[in-house]
């Protein structure tokens, strides 16, 4: 499962993650936390590689 890590994930600015899913499984409403559609999700692992924060993880 890949998630977002609040405590890492500044939520100032448009996720620069959501445009390397290969599925669209990453959205996000306004600034908030971005929200992983785990049904969507390939697990391809570029969102992880591409956060520049880490927030983003497989757990």
């Amino acid at each position: 499962m890949i998630t977002v890590d609040k405590n890492l994930c500044p939520q100032n600015h448009k996720c620069p993650a959501i445009r390397v899913c290969p599925v669209n499984a990453i959205s996000q409403n306004n600034y908030e936390l971005p929200q992983i559609d785990q049904d969507k999700c390939i697990k391809c692992a570029k969102c992880i590689k591409f956060c520049p924060m880490g927030a983003i993880q497989q757990k």
